[in-house]
């Protein structure tokens, strides 16, 4: 069976979108951070645990989210813009070394967990796996599929490439955080971040280009 060029497109854009949202390296650093104290086998049930809770949100934003949006009223072109514009403010918060709670826990919820004794669902699974930009990408990237199966099969593959990235990275938090340093880390973000930065404008062009609003001006 041949793969179209689209699929392949829709493949490549989806795994450096998820990527970059999710981002598993800067995940498995705070979550080194977290679980310092650990035992090792709690550590990795811990990170288990909490890439599976991450999956099923995902997954349930990927099936149910356009029905959940079509009910509201909510139009695909909509949709890339307002996904595009919350991907472009992960993107320059990526490159500009910035956390926020798009993608990461806030000063509140990081306090928070320091507290708790299973961190798995949260701050793990969400907001650092399944955060805000991950869920309204995952919306965004199934409504661009257009029902087509295997560009709907390239998306959920990307998605779980992705989460099974992160469960790596997680089981091998502490090594990662000592290897790359935080300028190390920085670096990777930066790079990943100018990529989504790119990703996030074409989308708010697609919106605007598909609500018809130019051909209306003109």
């Amino acid at each position: 069976m041949d793969i179209s060029p689209k699929v392949i497109e829709t493949a490549l854009v989806a795994f450096t979108t998820f990527f970059a949202v999710i981002g598993p390296i800067d995940v498995a650093a705070i979550y080194a951070g977290l679980t310092a104290g650990m035992p090792p086998k709690q550590r990795r049930r811990t990170a288990i645990k909490g890439v599976l809770v991450a999956a099923g949100i995902l997954l349930a934003f990927a099936f149910f989210g356009k029905s959940v949006l079509s009910y509201l009223g909510i139009t695909l072109a909509s949709l890339k813009t307002a996904g595009g514009i919350l991907l472009l403010l992960v993107g320059i918060n990526m490159v500009l070394a910035h956390s926020s709670g798009i993608s990461s826990t806030t000063e509140e919820e990081a306090e928070e967990s320091t507290h708790r004794a299973d961190l798995s669902v949260f701050p793990l699974a969400t907001p650092l796996i399944a955060g805000a930009g991950t869920m309204g990408a995952v919306v965004l990237l199934m409504a661009d599929a257009h029902g087509d199966a295997l560009r709907t099969a390239a998306v959920l593959g990307a998605l779980m490439a992705n989460l099974g990235l992160s469960l790596a990275f997680l089981l091998m938090a502490t090594q990662i955080q000592k290897l790359l340093g935080v300028t190390g880390l920085n670096v990777i973000s930066r790079v990943i971040g100018v990529l989504l930065t790119a990703l996030a404008v074409q989308f708010i062009f697609d919106g605007i280009r598909g609500s018809n609003l130019l051909t209306a001006m003109n």
